[in-house]
């Protein structure tokens, strides 16, 4: 790992105004390369508020955003975003096919510079434990599992160098569970050292399984958890 995080957050803080609740306590976080972590904790506690934070999906009202070392300037967001990668729980999807899915990132300027690659694809879906005939199925017709498959694999075509996985799986059967955590599990491992993640989840076994250090929050508090926490 290199001494330079590849995200800091420093000091950030996320309010509600409108309810006068402070929803992240300042909180001051690294994660650097070849860091897989997870983060559990109780419904409602800010897990996703922090992921949201980290992804510069919401504004902060203090603290900042460090990437490589440097602040995120406004210009640099996008280009923020398509290297730190934020995975929601229920995907949004275009009418279409997977493929028309796969092919949509590329039609917005910040990927201008990049191609779609089908054969790539194809083989995202293949470590999914999909077929051939996945990319042209209707996304209309995909189940849950697969329309998460079909965001992930939308994601890690752009090869970002940080996935912020908010509950992945949290509404999916086992099998499609499995399939997620093979692909980030293959990501991960295609280029040691060269990827991290954060993994919000309420499952403590799969905490452990796609994780190397854990993490809790407890009413917006982020916190060090203890190793036996996952054996629970």
């Amino acid at each position: 790992m290199t001494d330079v995080p590849f995200v800091l957050a420093d000091g950030i803080v996320r309010r509600d105004a409108q309810r006068g609740q402070t929803l992240l306590q300042p909180t001051t976080f690294a994660l650097r390369a070849g860091e897989r972590v997870a983060i559990t904790g109780p419904s409602g506690s800010g897990k996703s508020v922090f992921l949201r934070a980290l992804a510069l999906l919401d504004p902060l009202d203090a603290g900042r955003i460090m990437w490589h070392g440097a602040p995120v300037e406004r210009a640099a967001i996008p280009r923020y975003r398509r290297n730190v990668a934020y995975i929601r729980q229920r995907p949004a999807l275009i009418d279409g096919s997977v493929e028309d899915n796969l092919r949509y990132p590329f039609e917005l300027r910040a990927y201008r510079d990049v191609r779609f690659d089908r054969d790539r694809a194809a083989a995202l879906a293949g470590q999914a434990g999909r077929g051939g005939d996945f990319l042209g199925k209707l996304a209309s017709e995909l189940s849950g599992g697969e329309a998460q498959i079909a965001a992930l694999i939308r994601v890690l075509q752009l090869a970002p160098e940080v996935l912020l996985l908010d509950e992945p799986t949290a509404s999916l059967d086992p099998a499609s569970s499995l399939a997620i955590e093979a692909l980030v599990r293959a990501w991960f491992d295609a280029a040691p050292g060269r990827h991290a993640s954060m993994w919000v989840s309420h499952d403590l076994a799969q905490a452990a399984r796609m994780s190397e250090r854990h993490l809790t929050m407890r009413a917006g508090v982020l916190e060090e958890a203890a190793p036996e926490e996952l054996r629970q």
